[in-house]
């Protein structure tokens, strides 16, 4: 299992996430900034990366896209304390693990990293998850489908039951029935599933 690599310009963040992860065995290292990593590291040493959403100068997910552009496919998991569907879709897009918000549960955070670190060797054993997504999406409905679209597009219950024509009770009915059938935790869960399946999915 290759290191972990946390990028937070929070010193005390970072140095919380990195005994937490020590304390379950993972080796970490961090970088103040994205412009300190792109100076100093060699992306292709860690097996994760865990990046802070807004940081000065560059941002994390400025960095990620950067990294992808060169060809660094590198599991990702996104941290911020400003949270929101579209920011997770970039995110999502742009090839992350996961992206959860703060605070959050030491056990979640572990939990992503687990599953990062699970994909890069998937990734360098060539295998990947997606199939098993659109296998789940095969059993929504039409109408599911439309819903799970619009949720993934940013779009809350009382616009997408305006742009179907039908109540927000049954938009919300719907929704949990897609997210029961999609295996998702959350929406952000969902976006995540659905674009790491589909890759041109609309923000």
């Amino acid at each position: 299992m290759r290191p972990v690599c946390v990028i937070d310009d929070d010193e005390g963040v970072a140095r919380s996430l990195r005994a937490l992860l020590s304390s379950v065995g993972i080796e970490a290292t961090r970088y103040a900034s994205p412009e300190a990593f792109l100076t100093s590291a060699n992306p292709a040493d860690f097996g994760c990366l865990v990046l802070d959403v807004r940081m000065p100068g560059m941002s994390g997910i400025d960095l990620y896209e950067l990294l992808r552009s060169r060809g660094l496919n590198i599991p990702a998991v996104f941290i911020t304390g400003h949270g929101d569907v579209r920011t997770a879709v970039r995110a999502v897009k742009a090839g992350a693990i996961d992206f959860i918000e703060k605070p959050f549960r030491d056990q979640e955070l572990l939990d992503c990293v687990q599953k990062a670190l699970a994909r890069d060797v998937e990734r360098r054993a060539g295998t990947d998850d997606s199939a098993v997504t659109e296998e789940r999406v095969k059993t929504l409905t039409a109408r599911e489908k439309e819903v799970l679209d619009l949720v993934v597009a940013g779009q809350s219950s009382k616009v997408i039951a305006r742009q179907l024509h039908i109540s927000p009770k049954t938009v919300e009915f719907h929704r949990a029935r897609v997210m029961e059938k999609m295996h998702a935790r959350s929406v952000l869960d969902l976006v995540r599933l659905l674009l790491t399946a589909r890759p041109s999915t609309p923000s």
